[in-house]
C-alpha cells in the first residue's frame, strides 16, 4: 500500500495520472479583491474577476518565465457602499488581503472613492500593483498619479471616470437636441461625492452649451419619495431628467416618473437601472430610461469579436447577462495582469508595472492601454482606438446600446407621451 501511495504522488508530480489533466506544483498568484459585496459593483466585479481567473487556469495559467502559475483569487467585503461605514473599514479588510491572504496584486477597489483614495498609501507602503475596476469615477484617482508618480506608480485604473463621461453625456444630449430640440434639463443627484460632482460638472456644461439648466437637487441615500422635485421639473419644462444615484431607491424615482407621465426623457447613472432584471424589477415603468454604463461589454453588443464572447461565457456561468458597471472591466483587469507578468516574465512590482504601462491589447471594450504618466485607461469613442463607454436605452424591456455612434446598435426611442 506504502509503494502504492508512493508511485500515485510521483505520477501526479510528473503530470502522468490521468491523460489531459495537468499537475503543478507551482504556487498560485493571489488576487486580492476588496469589494462590496453586497452591492451592484461588488459583486458583478467579484464574478467578472472569478470568470476571468477560471478561464486562464483552464488555459493552464499564467506563464512567469519557465513556468506557469495559476490564480488564485482572494475576496474581501470592504462594505464600503453601505451609508455610515467608515473609510478606515475598508483599509482594514485591504490591509488583510495583503498580510494575512497574501494578496500579490490587487484588482477590483476599494469601490467607494474616498476610500480609494485612501487606499493609495496603503498600496505604496506594501508594493502592491493594484487595477481600479470598479467604482471610483472621481478624477482625483489618476490626478495623484500623475502628481507624485513615484509614490502612486502601484495604481491603475482601467475604467472611467467623472471627466470622461461628462464629455460623453454632453456629446449625447447635444444629438438630441438637435434632433428633437430640446433645451432645458433639471438635475437630480445623489448626495454622495460623485453623483454632486458629476451634477454640478453637467450643470456648467450644458449652460455653456446654451441649455436652461434647472439647478441640482440632491437626495440623501436612501431617499423614497421625489414627486416634489419631479414635479417641478415638468412645471418648469425640463425635457431632460439628468439623474447620477447608485442607490436601489432610484428605482422608486423612475416609478413616478412614469405614472406623472412627465415630458421629459431621464437620462443618465442610475446603479438599479443597470442591470438585466430591472424592467421586471420597477414594472415596466423604466422604458426608455438611458444609462451610462460606464464601460461597454457591461451589457449584450457586439463592440469587438470578444464582447459577445464574454457575454455568452458571463450567462453560462452566472445565469444572466453582464449586470452592470464593473464586470467587463474587472474580468479585463485579471488579462490585463496577466498580460502583463507574461511579458515581465516575473511578478516583480516595478517590472509589471512597466509592462502594463505598455500593455496593448484588444479586449472587451476596445484597445486597451494605459496612459503611462496617469495610469488611466486611454478612452475613445473608437474600440479601434481606445476603451470606449457603454451608453444604453432601455427598449422593449431589453437593453440597447446607443452611444457612441461607431458601437450603436439602436437609436434614441422618446417615450410614448414625448412623440407628439
Amino acid at each position: 500500500m506504502r509503494k502504492l501511495m508512493l508511485a500515485i504522488i510521483v505520477l501526479g508530480a510528473m503530470g502522468l495520472l490521468l491523460p489531459g489533466l495537468s499537475y503543478t506544483a507551482e504556487p498560485p498568484i493571489v488576487i486580492g479583491a476588496p469589494l462590496s459585496t453586497a452591492f451592484l459593483y461588488g459583486w458583478d466585479a467579484e464574478r467578472g474577476i472569478k470568470l476571468a481567473a477560471d478561464e486562464i487556469n483552464a488555459a493552464g495559467g499564467v506563464k512567469v518565465g519557465a513556468v506557469k502559475r495559476p490564480f488564485k483569487i482572494e475576496v474581501i467585503d470592504t462594505r464600503d457602499l453601505e451609508p455610515g461605514v467608515p473609510v478606515s473599514e475598508a483599509l482594514l479588510g485591504l490591509e488583510k488581503l495583503i498580510l494575512e491572504k497574501k494578496a500579490d496584486f490587487i484588482i477590483g477597489g476599494p469601490v467607494r472613492s474616498e476610500a480609494a483614495l485612501a487606499a493609495m498609501d496603503l498600496l505604496n507602503r506594501y508594493k502592491k500593483v493594484s487595477i481600479i475596476t470598479t467604482g471610483v469615477l472621481t478624477p482625483a484617482y489618476h490626478k495623484k498619479v500623475e502628481g507624485n508618480y513615484s509614490k502612486y506608480k502601484y495604481c491603475f485604473r482601467n475604467t472611467s471616470h467623472v471627466g470622461v463621461m461628462m464629455g460623453e453625456f454632453v456629446t449625447l444630449l447635444e444629438d438630441m437636441r438637435k434632433n428633437y430640440g430640446f433645451k432645458t434639463a433639471a438635475i437630480l443627484v445623489q448626495d454622495v461625492e460623485h453623483a454632486r460632482k458629476g451634477g454640478e460638472a453637467m450643470q456648467k456644461a450644458l449652460t455653456d452649451k446654451g441649455w436652461t439648466v434647472i439647478a441640482p437637487k440632491i437626495y440623501p441615500t436612501g431617499t423614497t419619495d421625489y414627486s416634489v422635485g419631479l414635479s417641478d421639473a415638468g412645471k418648469r419644462g425640463a425635457q431632460i431628467l439628468f439623474l447620477w444615484m447608485d442607490m436601489p431607491e432610484s428605482t422608486i424615482l423612475l416609478k413616478q416618473w412614469a405614472d406623472m407621465k412627465l415630458k421629459s426623457i431621464p437620462v443618465g447613472f442610475v446603479n438599479a437601472a443597470e442591470q438585466p432584471g430591472f424592467m421586471k424589477a420597477s414594472g415596466g415603468k423604466g422604458e426608455s430610461l438611458i444609462v451610462n454604463l460606464v464601460n461597454g461589454g457591461n451589457a449584450p453588443a457586439k463592440i469587438t469579436p470578444w464582447t459577445m464572447k464574454f457575454v455568452d461565457a458571463y450567462k453560462k456561468k452566472w445565469g444572466l447577462e453582464p449586470e452592470g458597471y464593473g464586470t467587463s472591466s474587472s474580468y479585463m483587469a485579471v488579462y490585463q495582469l496577466k498580460d502583463a507578468i507574461e511579458k515581465a516574465g516575473s511578478t516583480d512590482p516595478d517590472k509589471v508595472i512597466t509592462a502594463l504601462e505598455n500593455g496593448d491589447i484588444m479586449g472587451v471594450y476596445g484597445r486597451m492601454r494605459f496612459d503611462k504618466k496617469t495610469h488611466q485607461v486611454i478612452p475613445s469613442m473608437d474600440p479601434k482606438e481606445g476603451a470606449v463607454t457603454g451608453i444604453i436605452q432601455w427598449q422593449k424591456g431589453k437593453r440597447v446600446q446607443i452611444f457612441p455612434p461607431k458601437t450603436a446598435e439602436g437609436k434614441v426611442v422618446l417615450p410614448p407621451w414625448m412623440k407628439k
